[in-house]
């Protein structure tokens, strides 16, 4: 697993997306006292049910790969000229 170029930007853009999303669809509502990682594994479970994004593989749920995974998808969502992906 390579890092991206500003990964760390990309998981907070993909956090936010993906909580939009998550309400828009009506499924969940958070609130500020959720933790980080509650988010990220509530996100990634929705766009891999979703099939948005292909699920990991059983020996690599951690939440490390799911924020890797995320940084992907929402690099792949950004157009060229983004700044994160510069």
């Amino acid at each position: 697993m390579s890092k991206l170029k500003n990964e760390a930007e990309l998981l907070k853009e993909a956090l936010r997306v993906g909580m939009i999303y998550a309400e828009k669809r009506g499924v969940a509502q958070f609130d500020k006292t959720d933790s980080a990682k509650e988010k990220i594994e509530y996100v990634y479970r929705l766009l891999a049910h979703d099939k948005l994004i292909q699920p990991l593989a059983k020996a690599q749920h951690d939440v490390q790969h799911m924020k890797h995974k995320l940084a992907l998808w929402i690099a792949k969502q950004l157009p060229d000229n983004h700044p994160l992906l510069k």
